[in-house]
């Protein structure tokens, strides 16, 4: 099969294209006929080696995840000898980050019990969006907050990838919800449902005080101390990515901020895999749908991670793997 190799830290233009053995499944899990797979900041992680503290899962010296790559949207091929709840042919989706990443390639062999059958009414492309970006917004406002009907959500980030699943996931759940982005991409975060848009480079968030329930913060920077001020009282805020130094203030600051006064402000880790049934459900009721910037073909794998380290992906960047006998 061909798979994209990453054999050492630097630029994605270090990745190769390359004929490997194609994996055979073990007795618990299922070898999935991959036809889509998308970018997540842990595959740039993987290839850039950068930040350093990344290199605690990826290896220190040189990657140990040989094939990058978590998301993944697919046709079940085999299954092994234990597996009753999939068969051959089944359509899936799944995050993969927890048993060895491999989702660009032409096959993974993965446990079978992190896949979930795909959403009927959408295409593997757009299966393959979902499971890390749409449970990072969901976990963040379903557990984190917990969201419920008629408070004030902001999005920070509002038109990447997690930013369009958390729109439409807070607007779901009966929020009023604000999406904060550039002002071209205005159109798109009120196409999903937005009912407010903030221009981050011309609306000064120092000016915003005590009006929101929940703030999610996606991309960019901001201060831990300007997402202080625009929280109500007993307000949350949880940051699911940006700048490292957004992150990092949300990891190491946030915990010690929440002491004083009543409002939560951390970050989080994404549980992969878990509630993506619901995600399934809302999509397939129409509730929710998937954003797709930009399809890269597999040999192109480089060109995606460079165009989506860029940091102005509006929704998912998306690598298409095309089969000789292709859906």
């Amino acid at each position: 099969m061909k798979a994209i190799v990453c054999e050492k830290y630097g630029s994605p233009d270090n990745l190769r294209l390359e004929e490997i053995e194609k994996p055979a499944p073990g007795d618990d899990e299922a070898l999935v006929k991959v036809y889509a797979a998308s970018v997540n900041f842990n595959n740039l992680i993987i290839v850039n080696g950068e930040p350093l503290i990344g290199r605690l899962f990826s290896g220190l010296l040189k990657p140990k995840i040989k094939i990058p790559g978590n998301d993944i949207a697919g046709k079940v091929e085999a299954v092994g000898r234990n597996v009753k709840n999939l068969k051959p042919g089944d359509d899936v989706f799944a995050d993969t980050s927890e048993c060895g990443f491999g989702a660009f390639a032409e096959y993974a062999a993965v446990p079978a019990n992190i896949l979930t059958l795909k959403p009927v009414n959408i295409s593997f492309e757009e299966a393959a969006a979902v499971p890390e970006a749409a449970l990072v917004a969901l976990q963040a406002l379903r557990y984190n907050g917990p969201i419920e009907e008629g408070q004030n959500v902001l999005i920070y980030g509002a038109s990447g990838g997690i930013g369009t699943f958390a729109v439409q996931i807070a607007k779901y759940f009966g929020a009023e919800v604000t999406g904060v982005c550039s002002s071209a991409n205005f159109d798109l975060v009120l196409s999903i449902g937005a009912d407010h848009v903030i221009d981050y480079t011309k609306e000064d968030l120092n000016k915003i005080i005590n009006r929101y329930d929940l703030i999610i913060a996606t991309a960019g920077y901001r201060s831990i101390f300007d997402f202080k001020r625009a929280l109500k009282p007993g307000g949350v805020y949880t940051a699911t990515g940006g700048s490292m130094k957004q992150i990092f203030q949300a990891m190491l600051l946030g915990p010690f901020i929440s002491i004083i006064g009543n409002k939560k402000l951390g970050s989080m880790l994404v549980k992969p895999n878990r509630d993506l049934s619901f995600m399934k459900e809302l999509i397939e009721s129409g509730k929710i749908k998937p954003v797709i910037d930009r399809s890269y073909k597999l040999h192109e794998t480089a060109e995606a991670l460079k165009y989506y380290g860029k940091g102005h992906a509006r929704g998912k960047v998306i690598i298409s793997i095309e089969h000789d006998n292709n859906y």
